[in-house]
C-alpha cells in the first residue's frame, strides 16, 4: 500500500495514514512478518511519539531476537504512558531473559496457538489456574501467552505441557476437581493467558462432557462481576490485534529448542474467578 510522504501530510490525512499504517503493521505481525511489522511501526513513529506503536515495534524486535533494542522501545512506551502494563511487564521479562540469553537471540519457531474460543469466558465451562513447580527460565523461553497447553493427568497431579515442554503443574485446588472429571471422560483444552518470570497462568475450557458427568459443572464458582473481562476483545487478544500479536496471537505470540529463543510480549489481565471448592458440586 502506498502512502504520501510524511512531511507532506497534515490534519485529517495524518490521522488516516497513521490508521492505515497501524492496520498494515497489525497485518504483518499477525502473519509473522516481523521485519515488515517493525518497519511499518517505525513509519508511524515518524509522525510523533506513540506508546502503542512503540509496544508493537518492541514486540517485532523481540520476535526477531533483538532483545536489547526491544527493551529500549518498551521503556519508551512506558515513559509515554506510565500506566502501560504491557510495557512494564515486558521490561521485567526481558531483563530476566537477557540476564541468561544476552542482548540478541535467534528468532523463535512458530508455536501451536490455542483456539481463540477457549479464551471466551463461559460460566461453568471456563476456569483459570496458576501453574506450580514451574520449569526453569530456559524452558519457559519455549512458551508464549496464547500458546496451546496440553493437560496430562498422572496420579493425583495434572501436568501442563506447551510446545513439547513440561512447563508446570496445575495448582491443586483446580486439579483435584478436573482429575475426577477427566477420569470419567471429560475433555479440556487450555492456553496460556499470562507468563511472567515467576508465574504462569492458564485458562482451561471444557470441550466435552461425558454422560457420566451429567449435571456436574467443571468450574462451579461464579465469577466476580468486577473481575470479568472478555479475553478475546480485551487483554489476551489486544496485543495480538495490535501486533500479531497470541493471538501475543503472543499475541502474543507466537516451540523453542534452546536458550536462543525468545519470550513474547505479555498480553493478559487479572484473575477472573473466585476460589473453587475441591468437591464436585452438582449444577
Amino acid at each position: 500500500m502506498a502512502f504520501p510522504e510524511i512531511e507532506k501530510t497534515t490534519g485529517g490525512n495524518t490521522v488516516r495514514i497513521k490508521r492505515q499504517l497501524a492496520e498494515q503493521a497489525i497485518g504483518h505481525g499477525a502473519a509473522g512478518r516481523w521485519a515488515e511489522a517493525a518497519e511499518t511501526n517505525r513509519k508511524i513513529l515518524e509522525f510523533g511519539p506513540e506508546a502503542e506503536a512503540e509496544n508493537r515495534l518492541a514486540k517485532s524486535l523481540w520476535e526477531m531476537g533483538e532483545l536489547g533494542e526491544a527493551r529500549e522501545h518498551y521503556q519508551v512506551a512506558l515513559a509515554l504512558d506510565p500506566t502501560n502494563r504491557i510495557a512494564e511487564r515486558n521490561i521485567e521479562r526481558l531483563r530476566v531473559l537477557m540476564s541468561e540469553a544476552g542482548d540478541k537471540t535467534a528468532p523463535p519457531e512458530k508455536a501451536e496457538k490455542a483456539p481463540v474460543a477457549i479464551f471466551v469466558e463461559e460460566t461453568g465451562k471456563t476456569g483459570f489456574a496458576m501453574l506450580t513447580d514451574l520449569a526453569s527460565p530456559r524452558l519457559l523461553a519455549h512458551v508464549n501467552p496464547g500458546d496451546s497447553v496440553e493437560l496430562m493427568a498422572e496420579g493425583n497431579r495434572l501436568f501442563a505441557h506447551a510446545n513439547g515442554q513440561l512447563i508446570g503443574i496445575v495448582e491443586p485446588r483446580v486439579a483435584a476437581r478436573l482429575l475426577k472429571l477427566l477420569a470419567d471422560g471429560n475433555k479440556y483444552s487450555a492456553g496460556i493467558t499470562s507468563l511472567g518470570d515467576r508465574d504462569v497462568r492458564i485458562v482451561i475450557r471444557e470441550i466435552f462432557q461425558d454422560p457420566r458427568n451429567y449435571g456436574k459443572v467443571s468450574f462451579p464458582t461464579a465469577a466476580r462481576s468486577s473481575d470479568l473481562r472478555p479475553y478475546t476483545k480485551g487483554t489476551l487478544l489486544r496485543e495480538e490485534e495490535l501486533m500479531e500479536e497470541d493471538l501475543e496471537d503472543d499475541e502474543e505470540d507466537e516451540g523453542i529448542q534452546d536458550l536462543d529463543r525468545v519470550l513474547p510480549a505479555e498480553i493478559t489481565g487479572e484473575e477472573a474467578f473466585e476460589e473453587e471448592t475441591d468437591d464436585l458440586d452438582e449444577a
